[in-house]
């Protein structure tokens, strides 16, 4: 029986804000429970940021050497397979409640069409539950009828200043909560939506049993900036309590490290000030445990309404956020903080690994193979992810992973500025050479950049925390050209194949003959 599935992805979360497996101040009673009732991924990556790149990775299992998406409003080639597509060629609809960040292929619209100026579509394949992009219409128009004084059109973004209120002692810049409650945030009205859309569906096919499987795809705006919650999730953590960032000694250190680093401190560089930096942690940390309780919800609603055992819950990220680490917030360039992210899958068919902690490294383009797979279909012919299924249904007795599997991970970070001369004026690249890429495993992290910027090495089991680049220092040099070869060889066989092995069959020849010589 194919299973119902549930793909949720939280936007901005690091991996160490698990309540479980991370840090003990973080409160995720509802991601720990599906944990533990599930299988949790401790070394799963984001391949490639901000946010339309990652998403484009997670629905399309395909590096962003191989899918193009180099940043927010970069489209999307329309031949590329897609999670959507792949779900109805398997007879599912699946509906969409948030957002994609997908901009069309401009070879699929007709000159002048409005979509050409757009860089928030949802992704083609998917039914539309509800388009929650940057400009929050629909969750506006909800507070309004709820009896919110909302702002206009124009100033829509306005919703998230903070209340002027004395901030308290001890409290930093973003202490103070928005206009709305915590009954009214997005995450609850997309939790909100897509429950009375499951019922809704349910209903129509006959009841719970009935009827052939649906899947919905929640994309929750937070932990996303900007850093604002309501009560009680504003006051909820002590900035005196959070742990401290993982940094040199001052911005001045940190930019020394890279030129790369140095003009992105001059861009999204955390509060210089240390009660607005624990503020902005703990903040965050607010935001975490806001919208674990709407996935409280949402959870609760699937059990009341039947679906508990039919059906596949995905939850993950597209990417997480420096949040201070580095001197830097947000997401982009090279550390783990931007790349590693939670993933937890709850299989009802595999409810005997329920709590178990896979180690394995993982990526964002193996979530595609996994659900074609868990539905009863077969990956596409290329992609550079590969199923999770036998960590899900197959007894490892203490091996780490099926034989063969990956022993490293691959992530992209691409700065090109197409409509500005910023990074020319910066570094002196061409848009071609405005990238990065990345082979990380166990003990090292080597890091290249396009163009004449040098590259970068780190010693993991030394400096778990990317403060010394060891890329000149002469008895490395063996080291660092092992890892250069190998990230060489990663990107040559995932070089696009979707073409490269098939061949045409001439009239009267066996399928898989060689074509005769010349």
């Amino acid at each position: 029986m194919r299973p119902n599935v549930l793909l949720v992805t939280l936007d901005q979360f690091r991996a160490d804000c698990l309540g479980v497996g991370g840090h003990p101040l973080v409160s995720t009673p509802t991601l720990d429970r599906l944990a533990g009732e599930g299988v949790r991924f401790t070394h799963h990556f984001a391949n490639c940021a901000p946010c339309a790149p990652g998403r484009a990775s997670l629905l399309t299992g395909l590096w962003q050497m191989n899918h193009r998406v180099t940043d927010n409003g970069a489209p999307l080639a329309d031949h590329l397979p897609t999670l959507p597509r792949a779900l109805r060629s398997l007879g599912y609809r699946p509906t969409l409640f948030g957002y994609t960040d997908t901009t069309y292929d401009p070879m699929t619209l007709s000159p002048g069409a409005p979509e050409l100026r757009e860089w928030e579509q949802p992704m083609r394949g998917f039914d539309l539950g509800v388009h929650l992009d940057d400009f929050i219409a629909p969750w506006l128009a909800w507070l309004a009828d709820e009896g919110f004084d909302v702002p206009p059109a124009a100033e829509y973004f306005s919703i998230y200043d903070h209340v002027e209120v004395a901030v308290p002692a001890g409290r930093g810049a973003t202490w103070a909560p928005p206009r709305y409650d915590a009954e009214h945030t997005e995450s609850a009205f997309l939790t909100r939506r897509a429950l009375e859309w499951l019922e809704r569906e349910l209903d129509a096919r006959g009841g719970a049993a009935a009827g052939d499987p649906w899947c919905a795809h929640l994309s929750y705006l937070r932990p996303h900036p900007p850093y604002v919650v309501p009560a009680p999730y504003n006051d909820m953590f002590d900035p005196a309590q959070v742990p401290a960032p993982v940094r040199r000694a001052d911005p001045a250190a940190e930019a020394e490290l890279h030129p790369f680093v140095a003009a992105a401190l001059g861009i999204v560089a955390s509060p210089p000030d240390r009660v607005d930096q624990d503020q902005l942690r703990a903040t965050y940390y607010g935001m975490i445990a806001e919208v674990d309780h709407q996935l409280g919800v949402l959870l609760d609603g699937l059990d009341q309404l039947g679906q508990r055992d039919d059906t596949v819950v995905i939850v993950t990220s597209d990417h997480g956020e420096q949040l201070g680490d580095h001197w830097l917030v947000e997401k982009l360039g090279f550390f783990d903080q931007s790349y590693r992210i939670p993933l937890i899958i709850r299989w009802p068919q595999a409810e005997a690994r329920s709590g178990r902690v896979i180690d394995a490294f993982t990526e964002s383009v193996d979530i595609l193979p996994t659900v074609v797979d868990l539905c009863g279909g077969t990956p596409p012919p290329f992609c550079d992810g590969a199923s999770l299924r036998p960590f899900l249904d197959t007894d490892l007795d203490g091996i780490d992973a099926p034989e063969p599997w990956r022993d490293c991970v691959h992530t992209e970070y691409d700065f090109r500025m197409p409509t500005s001369s910023m990074v020319q004026d910066t570094f002196g690249l061409r848009h071609d050479q405005c990238a990065v890429a990345v082979i990380r495993d166990r003990v090292g992290k080597y890091v290249q950049f396009g163009g004449d910027l040098p590259p970068l090495f780190f010693d993991l089991s030394e400096d778990p925390d990317e403060l010394v680049d060891l890329v000149s220092v002469p008895d490395r040099s063996g080291q660092v050209l092992d890892y250069a070869q190998r990230l060489l060889r990663l990107r040559i066989e995932h070089t696009d194949a979707r073409l490269a092995n098939h061949r045409a069959t001439p009239f009267g020849a066996r399928p898989g003959a060689d074509p005769p010589r010349p």
